[in-house]
């Protein structure tokens, strides 16, 4: 996933201002990219308008500097088709951002496209959990260095095993959920 995804993303629901953007994506947007500087939003949406993907109007303000108002083009709108339709290879780790950023804006543009979207993820993490959740965990060949407690490493991989084990499983709930409230069916575990 690139940023211009999440950027014509916004603006397939309204015209912002690079500074809007920023602001959303700084609250709403926090989970969907991590923190952009606004100058980072100001080259690319100039990126944007010189591809054709985006194009704005200038809005006058009293009293302070005027503001670049940014649409989506057609161009631009056709990108996003493209991306939200286009195959979704999961990450590794689950809740990569890819899947939220294509689910938020995918969704309202393509609703079969939501939908295997979110099929395609919840397959990935049933087969995820079908393959590592009863693995061999031990390591027998420890060689620690001084001071540090193997009971310690012992117990505190456990825990994490535990703490990843209930956060897929949460997700994968989750999932299952969204594919019931969306209007999808759940495929079975198989």
């Amino acid at each position: 996933m690139k940023f211009e995804h999440v950027i014509l993303g916004l603006l397939s629901w309204r015209p912002f201002s690079g500074y809007e953007l920023a602001k959303h994506l700084e609250v709403e947007g926090r989970f969907l990219k991590n923190k952009v500087h606004l100058s980072q939003i100001y080259r690319l949406l100039s990126r944007m308008v010189d591809s054709g993907w985006v194009s704005y109007q200038v809005s006058v303000n009293d009293g302070r500097p005027d503001s670049k108002i940014y649409r989506l083009t057609a161009s631009g709108e056709q990108v996003l088709r493209d991306w939200v339709t286009g195959p979704y290879e999961p990450s590794t780790r689950f809740q990569d951002p890819e899947f939220m950023v294509r689910f938020t804006f995918g969704g309202p543009l393509d609703h079969d496209a939501l939908l295997r979207l979110i099929r395609t993820e919840l397959e990935c993490r049933r087969a995820q959990v079908a393959r590592f959740r009863t693995r061999d965990r031990t390591i027998t060949d420890l060689d620690p260095i001084e001071g540090v407690d193997t009971a310690m490493v012992d117990r505190v991989r456990e825990l994490s095993h535990l703490h990843g084990a209930a956060s897929i499983d949460a997700w994968i709930d989750w999932l299952q959920r969204m594919l019931t409230e969306l209007g999808g069916t759940v495929p079975s575990t198989g």
